[in-house]
């Protein structure tokens, strides 16, 4: 994690991470003023608050509560070495806890991430750098030995030389890259969480047999992801980026709608026009670029190449981010080895919607054919040694397709989580399900799987398959564990032995969609200095469904956007207007602003937790129509999950309106009581918003030139500087 600390007044501190900031200040005695902890108190606390997450988690996954357990931690200091101190941490337990979980708290805290770090001694590098801004080194943990050449199937270049030709691609284009976590639960299955460390929101997770395939795993990612833009999907990228020569890329075309909101000519094919607007309710407007907002340009579209006849056929940057997210994308050493990734990627999700929507059993992989594969046996084995039982499937349906499926029972909560993985390669693909079904998990986390249901319903609901393929935390149908499946097993193997073994292996990916009849449309990114690509497979790799172009696209944050950053300049009409607007959008309340306009708000902040609800009724506030800013302040307390300072603010806001709208009470004969239960800031603030005097109160004023937020300009930053490249690669001037 990256920390920058900004020098403030006499001897305080400013240290910046993520959306956090921490003051920092030194004792009177010691020629501070005392205003705030010190370095070292910060230090001390981490391990105490580390110790009490660690028992708080092992309390919440067991129902245990936690109301009466105290924790303490006390620093003994030796007095001939300062330096070297003991950390007592003591723990109060009430008495009905039993002798096992006694013993599992202490055992939990013994685990403390804080403690470990300093036990095992972190080492320091200090040096001096021209411009820490420009130092864009990659701050990895592993430095592959160059004399060492380790290859993996599938892989065109062995890891250690992958890594280092992702990393020093990263580094020139000025991205910081840490990783924020590794993990390893069981033998051979390894995983981590890398990011961007000025730009934490730009982050990808890795995951193989070894550390070194899992971070090469998690450079591929966060390098397909620049490549195609995923990071930057729904947010709005600026006024400069929207008025630039180019907004996505160099080679994208702008379209103007036709007569009466039609689709213009030259926009998609046949084939995808009769998939995309089968009713003919498409319209052009539902297509503008939500990332620009500059709906003058009219539609960009992008390239992308039709593999039955190599026709250039252009696609809606729009369509693309609202029905395929990152599902088709991969980067590789060469560009059949990130076709065969992507279209594996492609066959597993398809596949995976199939058996899940379809509830259908899948056969168990024999003992004797696992026993090929000891270092997944032996993963496998220790999940099952936790108390995890774990069934192995083929999922190829007949062995038509190369898909592998590992799923993990939870007996102690009845959650079970189905991982699929896919490759031309059986072992590749069973790999990959498994080191998928930990992929950035703890044993905590498995608690928290869902259990199966006899309900179709809630298995074959489309968003269902949006959270497997987000995460893989769907609904898993019983039927899907009848030991009556569907299907033969077949020990399939779609590989090559040839020397180019990706190519063919692309090919044979590229066959199966053709017998199936479906068109693949691919665009080649290597403009950065990767390659990577991106393939579409129409009415085949979508994930929401094609209707959501119209009923439920992300571009609807144009008819929003402008108004909400403008909140505090509107007159009554516009704030009417806009009101009208989220009523007329039939939007759920409790989506929150974040979401409906792309525009990254610090969380921690009022516009980080804003929801739909509660813009509505602070509008409410401030066009005097009190009886129905109560009714959603009411619904705001009822329903609402937010921070407790404005759950307090609300309180004190709905005990006024009370007042105001009981024509027998006066503010007078209660305000002084008001104030002692709620504070004079909140009071004020209440009876403030209905005088008039104070107007959206927590939310800081902003306009669509985006100051002082900070964390979106952050992630601009990350985009600029793919746009700067790009537009030196194809020698346009920004």
């Amino acid at each position: 994690m990256e920390i920058k600390v900004n020098f403030l007044d006499k001897l305080r501190l400013e240290a910046k991470f993520d959306d956090f900031t921490v003051i920092a200040d030194q004792p009177i005695r010691y020629k501070g003023d005392g205003s705030a902890p010190g370095p070292f108190d910060y230090f001390l606390a981490s391990s105490a608050l580390c110790a009490a997450y660690f028992v708080k988690l092992y309390c919440s996954t067991r129902n245990i509560p936690t109301e009466n357990i105290r924790l303490s931690q006390n620093n003994i200091v030796d007095p001939e070495n300062r330096y070297k101190q003991i950390f007592k941490i003591q723990v109060e337990l009430p008495e009905d806890i039993s002798a096992k979980d006694r013993e599992g708290i202490l055992r939990s805290i013994d685990r403390c991430t804080v403690k470990k770090v300093v036990q095992t001694g972190p080492e320091f590098i200090i040096e001096e750098v021209e411009n820490l801004d420009a130092d864009a080194q990659a701050l990895l943990t592993i430095n592959p030995d160059a004399q060492t050449s380790t290859y993996i199937p599938g892989k065109d270049l062995p890891l250690e030389e992958t890594i280092a030709n992702m990393s020093a691609f990263l580094a020139d284009l000025g991205i910081k890259i840490e990783i924020a976590s590794w993990r390893n639960l069981v033998p051979n299955v390894w995983s981590l969480h890398i990011r961007d460390a000025h730009s934490p929101m730009c982050f990808t997770n890795g995951k193989g047999a070894t550390k070194e395939s899992a971070l090469a795993s998690a450079l591929g990612e966060y390098i397909e992801r620049l490549n195609c833009n995923h990071f930057y999907n729904d947010q709005y990228w600026g006024e400069e980026i929207g008025h630039a020569p180019f907004v996505h890329y160099p080679e994208e075309r702008w379209f103007q709608p036709g007569p009466d909101d039609s689709l213009p000519e030259g926009l998609l094919d046949e084939h995808c026009l009769a998939i995309f607007n089968p009713d003919d309710e498409l319209r052009a407007s539902n297509l503008y670029d939500t990332n620009s907002g500059n709906t003058e340009r009219g539609i960009c579209a992008l390239p992308f190449v039709r593999q039955s006849d190599g026709e250039v056929v252009y696609f809606p940057t729009n369509l693309i981010d609202n029905l395929y997210l990152s599902n088709g994308m991969s980067a590789g050493n060469t560009l059949a080895e990130a076709q065969v990734q992507c279209l594996s990627e492609i066959f597993e999700r398809a596949v995976k919607r199939e058996i899940l929507e379809g509830e259908l059993a899948l056969p168990d992989v024999p003992q004797e054919v696992l026993a090929k594969y000891p270092g997944i046996v032996a993963g496998i084995q220790e999940l099952e040694n936790q108390g995890f039982p774990v069934l192995v499937k083929d999922a190829s349906l007949g062995g038509d397709y190369p898909v592998m499926c590992v799923t993990l029972m939870n007996p102690r909560t009845g959650g079970v989580f189905a991982s699929f993985g896919a490759h031309p390669s059986f072992e590749v693909a069973l790999e990959r399900s498994l080191t998928e079904l930990l992929q950035g998990r703890s044993f905590e986390g498995l608690n928290d799987l869902p259990r199966p249901t006899f309900e179709s319903n809630a298995v074959t609901e489309p968003n269902n398959f949006v959270e497997h393929f987000i995460d893989s935390s769907g609904v898993v149908s019983w039927r899907f564990f009848s030991s009556k499946s569907d299907y033969e097993f077949v020990e399939w193997d779609f590989t090559s032995d040839a020397e180019n073994a990706n190519e063919e292996e692309a090919a044979t990916l590229f066959g199966i969609l053709e017998e199936l009849g479906k068109e693949a449309y691919m665009a080649v990114y290597d403009q950065l200095g990767a390659t990577a690509c991106r393939i579409l497979v129409p009415d085949f790799s979508e994930v929401y469904a094609v209707e959501d172009l119209v009923w439920d696209n992300t571009n609807k944050a144009l008819q929003f956007r402008e108004d909400i950053l403008n909140l505090h300049q509107l007159d009554n009409d516009a704030l009417a207007s806009l009101l009208q607007r989220l009523e007329d959008s039939e939007e759920d309340d409790y989506t929150t602003i974040i979401t409906l306009i792309g525009i990254e708000f610090d969380e921690n902040t009022v516009w980080g937790q804003l929801t739909i609800l509660e813009l509505k009724l602070l509008i409410n506030l401030a066009l005097e129509q009190y009886e129905e800013a109560k009714e959603r302040v009411e619904a705001f307390l009822q329903y609402n999950d937010n921070t407790l300072d404005r759950v307090l603010f609300y309180q004190a806001m709905d005990v006024v309106l009370e007042v105001l709208l009981d024509e027998e009470l006066e503010i007078e004969d209660y305000e002084p009581n008001f104030r002692r239960m709620y504070g004079d800031e909140k009071i004020d603030a209440a009876i403030g918003m209905i005088e008039g005097d104070v107007r959206f109160y927590g939310l800081t004023p902003t306009s669509m030139k985006l100051e002082g937020l900070d964390r979106h300009q952050r992630l601009i930053d990350s985009y600029q500087k793919l746009h700067k490249a790009r537009a030196q690669k194809a020698g346009i001037t920004l």
